[in-house]
């Protein structure tokens, strides 16, 4: 059966595959002093900046966690977009173990603008309120959108201006690098952020992503967020003892030192090649419900909905769109995917389509007709 319902289902890359075997010969110091690991850091500096640090953990959630806790003190929120991962997806994992409040402002297709931070930074001073202490920023949204690099260096300048760090939840983060062209650094250090949770499971890795600080502005200096997330790291139960293992797997996507840290065709990071084929998947799969003439009738007329129609721009590796839940079913016999919200009528369903870095194109045309006779 084919998958469009995660990039989270995809095999582990073989470039990876064969890096995590590479590194599995005779012994290696424990808990991140191993040569890969330092390897990794001397990476990390040429892909996000000198001043930049990395830490292995084992999974997004514990990335979020780990650097939310970082930048906010116990007695600090987190300004989120009301669909961001953190907020619907993790169990409450940021309030539960973190101890920190979200503080939820609503989306536009995904994003949110300067205006969330003026939402809550009224309350600061105020002792029966959490004090607003971080914005997070989830990259590519949960909707599938992009926020462009001017968008995020004035969200940034806005956020820092009221004191806040700047977080960026980048379990995608490569997406959205190949979306807009530029490489990583770009659109982390050089607008402003502070702290990352940088993916990697969703882009070819087995497991584990990575925690990354950034500089606090002043010269070369790391942030003093580098000092906390080392104790945060164990505390919450993210360090692994055999960290060689997830460094190599980091260590391979961003490549090794001294290789380019972006670019285009094999010469390319690997975590650029497969970004930038799960975003064509995506776009072709787009396309090609597009050409088939799926669409119905414009959701706010009167007419009777029968069609396909798409919810939200596609900017990633992902196509949303609302179709009639028979339709739906019927597709889900040859593909599994994820119902992702009501339809515009109880009849209908939104529905999510998520390609990765192994999807081909003959998967999607495949999908496509699929569609095309279910409906």
């Amino acid at each position: 059966m084919q998958h469009f319902a995660s990039d989270n289902y995809a095999p582990v890359h073989p470039e990876v595959m064969a890096a995590i075997v590479a590194v599995n010969d005779g012994a290696a110091v424990s808990y991140g002093d191993d040569p890969v690991s330092a390897r990794l850091q001397d990476r990390a500096a040429e892909v996000f900046g000198a001043s930049a640090r990395i830490f292995p953990v084992l999974n997004g959630t514990g990335a979020n966690v780990i650097s939310l806790m970082a930048a906010a003190p116990r007695w600090g929120g987190v300004i989120a977009s009301d669909c961001a991962h953190i907020h619907t997806d993790e169990n409450g994992a940021p309030e539960r173990v973190g101890g920190l409040k979200l503080l939820a402002v609503p989306n536009v297709a995904g994003r949110i603008g300067p205006d969330a931070v003026d939402r809550w930074t009224g309350d600061l001073g105020d002792v029966h309120r959490a004090q607003p202490a971080v914005l997070s920023l989830t990259q590519v949204t949960e909707l599938g959108t992009v926020y462009s690099v001017t968008d995020l260096k004035l969200l940034a300048d806005t956020a820092h201006a009221a004191g806040l760090r700047v977080h960026i939840d980048g379990s995608r983060l490569a997406n959205a690098a190949a979306t807009l062209g530029v490489g990583l650094r770009e659109i982390t250090t050089d607008v402003g952020a502070d702290i990352v949770s940088l993916g990697a499971a969703k882009n070819g890795g087995m497991l584990g992503e990575a925690v990354v600080v950034l500089s606090d502005g002043v010269g070369d200096a790391p942030s003093d967020l580098s000092e906390a997330v080392p104790y945060l790291r164990k505390a919450t139960m993210q360090l692994a003892s055999k960290t060689r293992f997830v460094s190599a797997q980091l260590l391979a996507l961003l490549g090794e030192a001294g290789t380019p840290v972006s670019g285009a065709g094999e010469g390319a990071p690997l975590w650029l090649r497969n970004a930038a084929h799960s975003n064509t998947m995506a776009a072709r799969l787009r396309a090609g419900l597009e050409a088939a003439g799926l669409t119905g009738p414009d959701p706010a007329g009167p007419a009777e909905q029968t069609g396909l129609r798409f919810a939200y721009p596609t900017e990633a590796n992902v196509v949303f769109a609302t179709l009639p839940r028979a339709a739906a079913d019927r597709v889900r016999a040859h593909a599994r995917f994820y119902d992702w919200a009501p339809g515009e009528t109880p009849d209908r369903v939104e529905v999510r389509w998520m390609c990765a870095w192994d999807t081909t194109e003959a998967d999607v045309d495949e999908f496509v007709a699929v569609v095309a006779a279910a409906l």
